[in-house]
């Protein structure tokens, strides 16, 4: 079945009151949004913040994980130094409160690491999903415009997906596609620069 016969059949089937002569002149449209989004130059630089922003949080995580394992390295030698038989019992006293200290520092490292790690987890992801939904709303306005000056009626996005992970639209003719158009506005400022 073609697109505009299947478009006309959702539309007359959308709008059952309306005559069939206006179902027979929508006026449909294509997009790939998937396509939009990642032809759209703040997207590569969002990406970049993000990954900087990645880079910068393990390269802080591994100055910790760095601190906690020099610290387990040195429960482990007062450890060994505690063993020694050759030790008197106030020694090993001294050395066994030296490793439980160590030990509870240990701790309370592991823990500062874990939360550390999930509060940058969550700051990385924040900041994306932010990124993410400040470009879809630029791209959204821009979609709107270019739907309003080209007067289409209908606008389906090839990209989409139905619940089974087929594509909604299988076939649609490359007249009724308007990525390109949308793609070239969005980055008309980066020539501006």
């Amino acid at each position: 079945m073609k697109l505009n016969r299947i478009a006309a059949l959702l539309a007359i089937s959308l709008g059952a009151f309306a005559p069939a002569s206006q179902a027979a002149d929508l006026k449909v449209g294509t997009i790939d949004m998937k396509a939009v989004f990642d032809g759209y130059y703040k997207t590569k630089d969002a990406e970049a913040k993000i990954n900087e922003s990645r880079t910068q949080a393990k390269k802080e995580l591994d100055d910790r994980l760095d601190t906690f394992n020099k610290a387990q390295e040195q429960a482990r030698k007062i450890n060994e130094e505690a063993a020694k038989p050759e030790l008197s019992e106030k020694a090993k006293a001294e050395k066994t409160k030296a490793l439980n200290e160590k030990l509870q520092e240990l701790g309370v490292m592991q823990r500062e690491v874990q939360e550390f790690q999930q509060t940058r987890e969550r700051q990385l992801s924040e900041q994306s999903v932010r990124s993410r939904n400040s470009l879809v709303e630029e791209i959204n306005k821009v979609v709107a415009e270019v739907v309003k000056a080209q007067n289409y009626d209908l606008v389906f996005d090839k990209s989409g997906q139905s619940l089974n992970a087929v594509n909604v639209i299988v076939h649609s003719k490359d007249a009724f596609d308007f990525t390109s158009d949308v793609v070239s506005k969005l980055n008309a400022d980066s020539k501006k620069k």
